[in-house]
């Protein structure tokens, strides 16, 4: 009998998408135990003895082992395989997008998304952070086509975790009032991870 992943998961969370992503892209197996924002779930005690952080994702290994953060889920899951390129330099490209994606990409689109798609009342309880969101935000894009101009992925000419990383919240980036029309390479990009056999949508709960 096949022991599974246990993963905690949010189902409108970008950050939990990437797990459900990853572990499909590998054919892994795993069970999904679906966390409804304000259920309590988090803060309860059994949770918090696996997670003292109180977030989702969190994914406990089939040995019983807890692991939280996205990023670092990723990058377990991916060991050994090819979603982490082999070449040294290609890499530390996979951590160089990787690191961009959570600390210039997520604090602004998911975010974004966050307030203006995901919370009732949001657009109008933070309407005073819109034009910071859509300055700091199309920059990010640009940056990102940029790098799409010249490779098809973002750490070389093959998918990584880098791209699961970036591609969660850049394709739902239209829910956070950001339009992708002016971005042709980050839309093909797009397409192409959508393309992937193994790809599921962000509305798949396995």
């Amino acid at each position: 009998m096949t022991v599974a992943y246990t993963l905690y998961s949010m189902h409108g969370s970008g950050n939990c998408y990437k797990i459900r992503l990853v572990l499909h892209e590998l054919g892994l197996p795993f069970r999904i135990i679906d966390v409804e924002k304000g259920s309590g779930i988090t803060t309860s005690p059994d949770f918090l003895a696996l997670n003292a952080n109180a977030q989702v994702p969190l994914l406990v290994l089939p040995d019983g082992r807890p692991l939280a953060e996205s990023g670092a889920m990723l990058l377990h899951l991916a060991e050994g395989t090819a979603l982490i390129p082999a070449d040294p330099y290609e890499r530390a490209l996979c951590w160089q997008w990787m690191f961009f994606e959570q600390y210039s990409h997520e604090p602004v689109i998911a975010v974004a998304r966050n307030w203006l798609f995901l919370t009732p009342g949001g657009r109008e309880r933070m309407a005073h952070r819109i034009d910071e969101w859509q300055t700091k935000g199309y920059r990010v894009l640009s940056v990102m086509e940029g790098r799409l101009e010249q490779s098809d992925f973002f750490s070389g000419p093959t998918f990584s975790v880098a791209d699961i990383a970036l591609y969660a919240y850049t394709h739902v980036a239209e829910e956070a009032d950001y339009d992708l029309s002016a971005y042709p390479a980050i839309r093909a990009w797009l397409a192409r991870v959508a393309s992937r056999p193994r790809h599921v949508g962000i509305g798949w709960r396995g």
